[in-house]
């Protein structure tokens, strides 16, 4: 059988990058056609082979760094390159910073958008993310844990980690262990763990579930490392099933403890979250009315918000939002806080559903907010509050807002994944 040939036909180059691109890979240019470099620095001449078709030109897998650009500067974890996890580390801190700095201003240009007041940003450090979703694979007789490669689906068995907690790190080497002796019959799987504050909560994501001495193990290594519960699940998509339960893991959000659920997303360091919390509250008026937090996940801003005004906490998916309401009933928040399940992408709330509040924050997945944005923008709220990790999608959804009538106030950036490309914001609208 013939061989299919490559988009790119597997061609080598040399090129000289010239600047970087929103997702963090170099930008070079052969024959017109744009070229995608990964690990690459603006000035850099490389040689590279020219793979997938990508945004009208190629993905550029590098091979030869013939002339340094400036700006480079020497990767501090020797995971980098082959580890999916970080982007961005062979960048000195000057350029990293200038980088992440233009990604707002380039997106919200993009959309038509003046950027009004840019803040300046905050930088989260490394070593908080307290929650990592990491994959297992084993090979012979050794179980590889960590992050994915880049660009595939083997697994860095990860000997440091400069972005994790130094407990959740400490967590790795007892897990490695724990599933090399337990899953014998599960070549593969995922793990995702939270640090939270009183110990480490665990979902396991395997094809099947695990026996009847893989449960009586976990007991055991829960019990030695501060495991507060343990999960299992075939996939992300369906209700995890409980292994045990020491305790219920607790996060705090203002000043009303919470129960994620198993798995479920809580911002990735406490850090970040508290710059993005204190970033919505300064968004505020000086004494708002109603709240409504849309894309309100388990209450990370719902609570802390409930300090100024009752909110309305709307939210699709039914495990963070029975772990919001539970918390609300369990602080007698009931009634100041009030909830609804709703799918805010498919069902958006109208503007006649919004017009007992003053404020409306929203903080929707990276791929924005557009239907409930048009809704907001043809709605009488005088406040609207962005909180989003896509640049490029809040650039969609700030036109729409201001079409409707809004002024961009300013936006604050928030850097919590230092060395990737994802970057955070919170961002004020007003009447």
């Amino acid at each position: 059988m013939r061989r299919r040939a490559r988009k790119g036909g597997g061609r080598q180059v040399g090129l000289t990058v010239e600047s970087l691109g929103a997702r963090g890979d170099g930008i070079a240019f052969h024959e017109g056609r744009p070229v995608f470099v990964p690990l690459s620095a603006a000035g850099d001449r490389m040689r590279v082979r020219l793979e997938a078709e990508r945004g009208g030109g190629f993905r550029g897998e590098p091979l030869e760094l013939l002339e340094e650009g400036k700006g480079r500067a020497e990767p501090p974890c020797p995971h980098f390159g082959t580890c999916g996890g970080c982007q961005l580390q062979h960048l000195d801190a000057a350029s990293y910073r200038a980088w992440k700095e233009s990604l707002i201003p380039e997106a919200l240009q993009r959309q038509g958008v003046q950027a009004g007041v840019m803040r300046p940003a905050i930088y989260i450090p490394p070593a908080t993310r307290r929650r990592a979703a990491l994959a297992f694979r084993r090979q012979k007789d050794r179980v590889h844990l960590g992050f994915h490669q880049r660009q595939s689906s083997a697994v860095v068995d990860l000997s440091t980690c400069l972005l994790l907690t130094p407990e959740l790190f400490a967590l790795l080497e007892p897990l490695r262990q724990l599933l090399q002796r337990s899953m014998t019959s599960h070549p593969l799987g995922d793990a995702v763990l939270l640090h939270a504050e009183n110990g480490f909560d665990l979902l396991l994501l395997t094809p099947e579930p695990p026996d009847l001495a893989a449960r009586e193990a976990f007991v055991q290594f829960a019990a030695e490392q501060n495991v507060v519960r343990m999960s299992w699940a075939a996939d992300q998509k369906v209700a995890p099933e409980p292994l045990f339960e020491r305790e219920p893991p607790r996060l705090t959000f203002g000043e009303v403890p919470v129960t994620p659920p198993p798995g479920g997303f809580v911002q990735p360091s406490e850090e970040g979250e508290a710059a993005l919390v204190a970033a919505v509250l300064d968004a505020l008026p000086e004494e708002p009315k109603r709240i409504a937090d849309l894309f309100a996940g388990c209450g990370s801003f719902t609570f802390p918000l409930a300090a100024r005004a009752p909110v309305t906490a709307v939210e699709g998916d039914a495990a963070a939002l029975a772990s919001l309401w539970a918390a609300a009933r369990r602080s007698g928040l009931a009634g100041p806080v009030l909830v609804e399940q709703r799918d805010l992408v498919r069902q958006p709330l109208r503007p006649e559903e919004l017009a007992a509040v003053d404020v409306v924050l929203f903080d929707p997945p990276r791929q924005g907010a557009r239907e409930q944005a048009r809704e907001i923008a043809d709605s009488d709220v005088l406040r609207v509050v962005a909180v989003s990790c896509s640049p490029g999608s809040f650039a969609r959804d700030a036109r729409l807002l201001i079409e409707g009538g809004y002024r961009l106030d300013w936006v604050q950036p928030v850097d919590q994944f230092p060395w990737a490309a994802h970057l955070e914001l919170v961002a004020c609208f007003s009447r």
